[in-house]
């Protein structure tokens, strides 16, 4: 590819900039990471929180980089190029080097609920028939692979690179999930979007936002900015940032289609509450479909509708769409059932890790619970200290035990952590090794208990200091619970 294709058409400037011969350049890839330069590369100087890219342009000219961009003029001993906005740059140049992209492109912000809709939307394509793929927290999964993954929304390199592979493996629907830190980095920049939807907004990411309203913000980016006009917004109805993400969508000329009991596009008219499976009513376009989910919890049928919506308004028919719902699996740690005790008391995992993710993960299991709800959890340290104290007392006021341990500490010292949470949890014990603490409350289970194990979901890991340890709250539950049930 020419030098002059990468850099396109949204950047006239650049291009004036370009002299014919270099225009002519071949390109043999691209990055923004100098170590990973190879001769022939295009290298893009992206400010980042640690470092900034310009530092590092030397670098990338003696590894072979034939060009630079940068926000700022730089001196080297290769062309660098002033470009207003690199991240964005980059992910737009990243797209046209790789090319390829699976044909319908669902994307899905919100503060939770995104893997389990990308997981879902995935699942439902698939049962209809098409080559499809998911993106997301738990890495990428499509008819080929099931590779386990750590960041939602990839690097735009690592990203568009995914895509074009999707697509030469013959992958025509693919799901995705759309994070604040990747909309506001520009990451998604350059996915060609058929659909997007948007689940709910909850207090996360104050360390990287300033406000819960510019964490909102960088959210409806999705809808603003990349998101075509006139193409399908599927957005939940009932939570209380709704009515906000439904005006920024309409304003961007998007079809809005709320999905809850309050949506119009799908509508939520009952719904019956069972240990491993829930019965549900939604009306669609006059006609009335009685779903039976396998998945427990009120707020995956909230995740439910906004992919039955997405898939929907990407050609799925409805009838196709309710039967898939009834065969779907829950994604990893979503609250997981992971197994129970002899007289019946169940364990759980799920990833809730936020004040909102866990108040919402609390009351869903309630509804099933004869017995009492036990809870284990604790907060990441280098994280937003503010949901620590406010995450405690969620857990004592919806839970019956609560058990207060360590989650990932990081760089911080754990036990300030864990007495940082404690001051909102007023009822609650303190154990800071997280296997023990399964272990103690896996041993308090009775008949009609019920158990999450909170904060890590599907990670496979503990990190402590800078080192992360192999560590499983699903391999830890099913140890304690093999140790009670013999």
């Amino acid at each position: 590819m020419k030098l002059r294709d990468i850099v396109g058409d949204e950047f006239p400037e650049l291009i004036s900039q370009l002299s014919p011969q270099l225009g002519d350049v071949d390109i043999s890839g691209l990055t923004s990471d100098s170590r990973a330069v190879v001769t022939g590369s295009v290298f893009i100087a992206v400010p980042g929180v640690k470092a900034d890219g310009k530092a590092f342009v030397a670098d990338a000219a003696s590894r072979g980089a034939v060009v630079a961009f940068a926000a700022a003029p730089v001196e080297a001993d290769i062309p660098v190029f002033v470009v207003n906005e690199p991240r964005r740059f980059l992910s737009l140049a990243s797209s046209r080097f790789y090319g390829r992209q699976p044909a319908v492109m669902a994307a899905v912000t919100g503060t939770a609920g995104k893997t389990s809709v990308a997981s879902f939307t995935r699942q439902i394509w698939s049962y209809a028939g098409h080559a499809s793929a998911m993106i997301g927290t738990t890495g990428v999964v499509s008819p080929t692979r099931n590779d386990y993954g750590s960041l939602t929304t990839p690097d735009p390199v690592s990203l568009h690179k995914l895509l074009a592979e999707l697509a030469d493996e013959g992958v025509t629907h693919a799901s995705m999930e759309a994070s604040s830190h990747g909309l506001d980095q520009h990451r998604l920049d350059g996915v060609k979007l058929s659909a997007a939807g948007f689940t709910n907004l909850g207090r996360d990411h104050m360390d990287y936002h300033a406000t819960v309203e510019s964490y909102m913000a960088a959210k409806m980016r999705l809808f603003e900015t990349l998101l075509p006009a006139g193409a399908p917004a599927v957005i939940f109805a009932d939570d209380v940032w709704s009515a906000q993400a439904i005006t920024v969508a309409q304003k961007a000329g998007h079809s809005v289609r709320t999905v809850g009991r309050r949506g119009d596009y799908l509508s939520l008219k009952r719904v019956e509450h069972f240990r491993h499976k829930q019965v549900a009513e939604i009306h669609s376009e006059g006609t009335i479909f009685e779903v039976e989910l396998p998945l427990a919890g009120d707020f995956q049928i909230a995740n439910a509708l906004v992919a039955a919506g997405l898939a929907m308004s990407t050609g799925v028919s409805a009838s196709t769409t309710m039967a898939a719902l009834e065969q779907l699996r829950g994604a990893s740690g979503r609250l997981e059932l992971v197994g129970g005790t002899k007289d019946g008391a169940l364990a759980y995992v799920d990833y809730a890790h936020k004040p909102d993710a866990l108040q919402n993960v609390l009351a869903s299991v309630r509804p099933f619970t004869s017995g009492r709800v036990i809870v284990v959890f604790g907060c990441g340290g280098d994280r937003d200290r503010g949901k620590r104290p406010i995450m405690g007392e969620i857990a004592c006021r919806l839970a019956d035990v609560v058990v207060v341990t360590d989650d990932n500490p990081r760089t911080e010292e754990a036990a300030a952590i864990r007495a940082e949470v404690m001051t909102g949890a007023s009822c609650a014990s303190e154990i800071g090794d997280r296997a023990t603490a399964i272990r103690t409350a896996v041993s308090m289970l009775k008949t009609g208990d019920t158990l999450i194990v909170a904060g890590k979901g599907h990670e496979e890991g503990q990190t402590v200091g800078t080192t992360t340890y192999p560590f499983s709250d699903h391999q830890e539950v099913r140890k304690a619970l093999e140790e009670l049930n013999r």
